[in-house]
């Protein structure tokens, strides 16, 4: 079902979740390729971006066909957010999405990420410093609170309408939690019922009935997607299916999922270059393959590989005997 963030109208209401080191152009661009109404930068730092970093650049860069592309800003200056999330939509963001969930260590450290869900005043005076610095919608991702004793998503939430805000997204465990535990959906139904905001619900839909659960249980008008995806790109096309019709698609082919990788593998390479494409294409090789026969050998195999043109071969000679199995 469309989806609206301010002006900007999404072709459905699945998004993938900003996910450090995963979310890079080459990954958004193959999600996108199957169908999903929103994709996000990894986490960028506003003080890197505007010093203008090299990698940082890179990280924020959208192409067309990514279109509508949100770029995820973390920083605890509102004035360096501000101008960072001004230099974006410069540079043809269609949203900016502000950091208040990550629950890393160095970023909490830095009183940034879900460090600012103990701040209310200071994460409304960034919230409001980046909406009155761009015209594009500026939205909020956060989690239900610090920890168990201080879950004050839902008076967040209020704090972020009131900042001009146009979405947010929950996920639902405290930082305290980090990935322990699970997803509270019900209680991102109480962020909901805080206000007229559109809430997306995030945490732990990995199948079709996880996405249908967390929709009854949250009231949510979204879904976003995160480590469900790691390893199935097509899985947040395939969950906007299923909440349009119903219907649960089959995985696809092993031939697909080769024809997937190596298309994947080509673009890391084009992104970051030779060495680095492979390096940072290794894990996504281990979610791929996981679960499917000797896979644990063939990661090895391609772990250790140093030739970045021999990597592709390495892959087709472990699909074939098994797209050869399942055809006979």
């Amino acid at each position: 079902m469309p989806y609206k963030i301010g002006p900007v109208e999404l072709e459905n209401n699945v998004m993938l979740a900003p996910m450090a080191g995963v979310t890079d152009r080459p990954f958004r661009r193959l999600v996108r390729s199957f169908g999903v109404g929103l994709v996000v930068s990894e986490m960028i730092a506003s003080r890197a971006m505007i010093y203008a970093n090299k990698k940082t650049m890179r990280m924020s860069t959208a192409c067309a066909d990514e279109f509508p592309m949100s770029v995820q800003l973390a920083g605890t200056e509102p004035a360096v957010v501000a101008e960072a999330a001004k230099m974006n939509e410069d540079r043809g963001a269609a949203i900016i999405d502000l950091n208040m969930g990550c629950p890393a260590k160095k970023v909490v450290n830095g009183y940034s990420g879900s460090a600012l869900m103990k701040d209310e005043v200071l994460a409304g005076k960034i919230m409001e410093a980046a909406v009155n610095a761009v015209s594009t919608p500026v939205t909020l991702k956060m989690r239900t609170g610090w920890d168990a004793d201080n879950r004050n998503a839902p008076n967040m939430a209020r704090i972020a309408q009131e900042s001009g805000i146009q979405s947010i997204v929950v996920h639902g465990r405290t930082r305290q939690q980090m990935y322990k535990g699970h997803s509270d959906w019900a209680f991102i139904g109480e962020v909901k019922e805080a206000v007229s905001l559109p809430v997306t619900g995030n945490g732990d839909v990995n199948t079709y009935d996880d996405a249908a659960k967390m929709f009854e249980q949250s009231n949510a008008d979204g879904v976003m997607i995160g480590r469900g995806c790691y390893g199935k790109p097509w899985f947040a096309s395939h969950v906007a299916h299923f909440m349009k019709t119903g219907e649960r698609l089959v995985e696809p082919s092993l031939q697909v999922k080769l024809d997937t990788i190596l298309i994947h593998y080509d673009a890391m390479q084009s992104h970051y270059g030779k060495e680095l494409g492979m390096r940072n294409m290794r894990k996504h090789i281990g979610w791929y393959s996981k679960g499917l026969p000797d896979s644990a050998v063939f990661r090895s195999t391609v772990f250790l590989c140093n030739d970045p043109d021999l990597v592709p071969d390495l892959i087709k000679a472990f699909f074939a005997p098994l797209i050869e199995q399942k055809a006979a």
